[in-house]
């Protein structure tokens, strides 16, 4: 399960190899070996994301990561490991959806 859930994670957000590893804590031989200590920390970031794969597409999703909002951008919260952050900006997104704003 820990490489298909790591390739399905960097999939669903558009992470980069580089920024999948970071996230995990984990070496990229690691991730490709299937050896992933993290497995449950991956699981638990699959099942946050559940919801929001529901309402939008990987595309949306790869988006709304890298964009600020009102816990800032959500890919620093997962890079910076705080995943209770990146849970608050999932909760704030499925309260208020998928907002684009125009640029002016």
């Amino acid at each position: 399960m820990s490489a298909q859930g790591a390739a399905e994670l960097m999939e669903l957000l558009g992470l980069s190899e580089d920024e999948l590893c970071q996230v995990l804590d984990s070496e990229p031989l690691t991730l490709l070996s299937g050896q992933l200590e993290q497995v449950t920390q991956l699981r638990i970031l699959l099942d946050l994301l559940a919801d929001a794969r529901q309402q939008a597409s990987p595309t949306a999703l790869a988006r709304w990561v890298r964009v600020a909002g009102p816990q800032g951008r959500p890919i620093d919260a997962l890079l910076a490991r705080d995943f209770g952050r990146f849970e608050d900006a999932l909760d704030e997104l499925a309260a208020r959806g998928f907002v684009i704003r125009g640029g002016g």
